[in-house]
């Protein structure tokens, strides 16, 4: 599914209710919320310290996924266009950050890759 569609598809489920999309404070509220609780799964799965034996099984891949969803839901109420914007971004960091970072070699191993579980 592409950006576009995820917004489209957001929309369609949004509209389809009275209430409609929040207001953008009250959505910035519910971004920070699940930015909250993708904290706190990242801190339990890779942090030092485990959940409580009381406490159910979260996801990381569930907390982003509601985090991506109220992202896409603000997006629309503020008629963004996460493709247009992303594209945007991607080419600025393109420039402002050319020659920043340390190119990977051809064939190198991604560090990143021994810390996936």
């Amino acid at each position: 599914m592409t950006v576009t569609e995820a917004q489209e598809r957001v929309d369609a489920y949004i509209n389809q209710f009275e209430e409609g999309y929040f207001p953008p404070l009250a959505m910035l509220a519910r971004l920070t919320e699940e930015l909250g609780e993708l904290a706190r799964e990242v801190s339990h799965s890779y942090g030092p310290k485990p959940k409580k034996p009381s406490e159910a099984p979260g996801s990381v891949s569930e907390e982003l996924g509601d985090l991506f969803f109220v992202l896409l839901c603000f997006a629309n109420a503020l008629d963004v266009d996460l493709t247009k914007a992303l594209t945007h971004v991607l080419e600025k960091y393109a420039v402002r950050d050319a020659g920043r970072w340390t190119p990977r070699l051809p064939g190198a191993l991604n560090p990143e890759d021994q810390h996936r579980p």
